[in-house]
């Protein structure tokens, strides 16, 4: 069964992209144009990642991680922060709210992949036989 990636972000255009990419690479995929709307999906939804843009109206990416990491139905799940945002300093900021990685915007479509099949690589190892 594939893993299911679910991508947030406010811009469609992110969406489609990282959707063909992912399913082009055998995932299965999620999406959710606001903090809201990944939250609502996730009550009736699994993801195994989540990638979520930290800039977004509302609620930003940062609000949207805390609470994932509070519920007890979701602080397992990895989660992967996009921004623009290239400085040290904000990818230190995202590990320390509990991201797994921070993904620079814009990205390659390979790199993207790459760096998906490294989360799912790594967790896989982590889990004891």
């Amino acid at each position: 069964m594939p893993h299911t990636v679910m991508v947030v972000d406010d811009d469609s255009d992110i969406l489609d992209m990282t959707r063909i990419v992912l399913e082009g690479g055998g995932y299965r995929v999620l999406r959710a144009r606001s903090g809201a709307e990944a939250l609502r999906t996730l009550e009736q939804s699994r993801a195994d990642l989540i990638l979520l843009d930290i800039n977004m109206p509302e609620m930003d990416g940062w609000q949207v991680l805390r609470v994932l990491k509070l519920d007890e139905r979701t602080t397992a799940i990895p989660v992967a922060m996009f921004s623009i945002k290239m400085e040290v300093r904000d990818r230190l900021h995202g590990l320390q709210e509990g991201a797994f990685d921070y993904i620079t915007k814009p990205f390659s479509t390979e790199d993207l992949l790459q760096r998906v099949r490294r989360i799912f690589e790594t967790l896989e190892r982590r889990v004891p036989a």
